[in-house]
C-alpha cells in the first residue's frame, strides 16, 4: 500500500469513529499512532518514536506524547489531544516541550486536525503560528503531499524548512485576501479606488461609494478565473470534448480551496437526476456528492476519488467532466440545461462502473 492509500484509509476510518472515540489515549491509538506508522516509522522501536519523552526545562517532568528519532535525536515532537478537544488553547504547551528540545519541527493534533510548526523566527522558539494545517476529514492531493515529506523515507530538513518558510508567508497573505475579498476594509478600498479615480480628491465619501463596486468586481474576477481554469481545459479537443492535465487539476483545486464552496439547487437538482439515471444499475443511495469552489463531484466512498462525473456549471457555460483512462485524463461536455443530462446516460452508466469497481478494489484491500 502506498503513501496515499494508506493516509486514505486511516481519513476514512477517522470519519467513522470519531464520534467513539472518548478518550486522548484512545485518539491517540486509533487516530494518531497509525498516522505515524504510515510516516514509516516503527512505533515499537524506540530508535524512532518514543512515547513520553522528556522535555523539562523547569524540572517539572514535562514529557512531549511523541518524539520521532533520527540517529538518537528529535526531529519531530507531536503534543496529541482528544480528537473532539480544540487546539487554540495549547500551542503554548507544545511550544516549552520544543524549547526543550533540539527538534526544528512540533506537531499539534486531536487526530483530525494537525498543525505543523517550525521555528523560522527564531531558531529553537516555536513560530506562534503553524506552517501548514491539516484536517484529515477535508483532504487534499496537496494535504498529502505536504505530509508525505515527513516521511521516514523522504524527511528531509533543510527542505522541509523552505517549504515551510513559503507556506508560512503564502498562508498569511492567502488569509489577507480572503478577507479583503470577503469583506473588502476601507484601507483596501481606497488604495483601488485612488488607482482608478482620478478626477478629484479620494474622499471618505468617495470610498464608501466604491465600496460595493470593489467587491462585485472582486466576485467577478473570481468566477471568471475559475471558469478560465475550465474552458482551458477545453480547448485541446476540437469535438467538444477535451482533457485536463494534473497540473491544471491541482491548480483550479488550490483555487477552490482558498475560496467559499456554496452548493447551488442546480447541483443539486443535477445530482437527483444522475441518481435517477443510474437508480436501475446501482444503489441509489451509494451515490454521493462533494461540492468544491470550482466543480461539484459525483461518485462512491469519497467522491473526490471515485468519481463518475463532475459538474462545473458557471453563469456562462454547464459543462459536464468524465474521467478517461483510468482518471488519468477527463473529457469535457457542454450542455444546455439539465434535462441534456439525460443524452449521456449510456456514459454515466460506464464511468460510474468504472468507478464503483475503483472503490470496490480499493475497499477489497483495505
Amino acid at each position: 500500500m502506498d503513501f496515499k492509500d494508506n493516509i486514505i484509509q486511516i481519513a476514512e476510518k477517522i470519519e467513522k469513529q470519531k464520534d467513539a472515540i472518548m478518550t486522548e489515549e484512545a485518539t491517540k491509538n486509533a487516530f494518531i499512532m497509525p498516522v505515524i506508522a504510515a510516516l514509516g516509522y516503527d512505533i515499537f522501536n524506540p530508535f524512532e518514536v518514543v512515547p513520553e519523552m522528556d522535555c523539562d526545562l523547569t524540572r517539572k517532568g514535562d514529557k512531549i506524547d511523541y518524539a520521532i528519532m533520527k540517529d538518537n535525536q528529535p526531529i519531530l515532537l507531536i503534543e496529541c489531544k482528544h480528537c473532539l478537544q480544540k487546539l487554540d488553547l495549547h500551542s503554548t504547551q507544545l511550544s516549552k516541550y520544543y524549547a526543550a528540545s533540539n527538534a526544528r519541527f512540533g506537531v499539534l493534533t486531536n487526530g483530525i486536525e494537525y498543525r505543523f510548526y517550525a521555528d523560522l523566527d527564531k531558531t529553537n522558539i516555536m513560530d506562534e503560528k503553524p506552517f501548514l494545517v491539516i484536517d484529515m476529514t477535508d483532504l487534499s492531493d496537496a494535504d498529502i503531499e505536504q505530509m508525505k515529506k515527513f516521511h521516514k523515507s523522504y524527511f528531509n530538513e533543510s527542505d522541509i524548512l523552505d517549504t515551510a518558510q513559503e507556506l508560512k508567508y503564502s498562508t498569511e497573505i492567502k488569509s489577507i485576501l480572503n478577507n479583503e475579498f470577503a469583506s473588502p476594509s476601507y484601507g483596501f478600498v481606497r488604495f483601488l479606488t485612488k488607482r482608478v479615480y482620478t478626477s478629484g480628491q479620494v474622499t471618505q465619501k468617495m470610498v464608501e461609494l466604491f465600496a460595493p463596486i470593489v467587491k462585485k468586481s472582486i466576485n467577478t474576477v473570481i468566477n471568471d478565473i475559475i471558469q478560465d481554469r475550465l474552458d482551458l481545459a477545453g480547448k485541446t479537443i476540437p469535438a467538444e470534448s477535451s482533457q485536463m492535465s494534473s497540473e491544471e487539476q491541482q491548480k483550479v483545486e488550490e483555487l477552490e480551496q482558498s475560496n467559499g464552496v456554496v452548493t447551488t439547487q442546480e447541483e443539486i437538482d443535477a445530482y437527483n437526476i444522475i441518481r435517477s439515471i443510474l437508480r436501475s444499475k446501482f444503489d441509489a443511495g451509494s451515490i454521493i456528492y462533494k461540492d468544491f469552489k470550482s466543480y461539484f463531484a459525483i461518485g462512491f466512498g469519497n467522491a473526490s476519488y471515485w468519481w463518475g462525473c463532475r459538474l462545473a456549471f458557471g453563469s456562462r457555460k454547464k459543462n459536464i467532466y468524465f474521467p478517461t483512462e483510468g482518471y488519468k485524463s477527463q473529457e469535457k461536455v457542454e450542455i444546455e440545461t439539465l434535462d441534456d443530462i439525460f443524452k449521456y446516460a449510456d456514459r454515466l452508466e460506464q464511468t460510474f462502473d468504472m468507478a464503483q469497481k475503483s472503490y470496490e478494489n480499493y475497499k477489497s484491500k483495505h
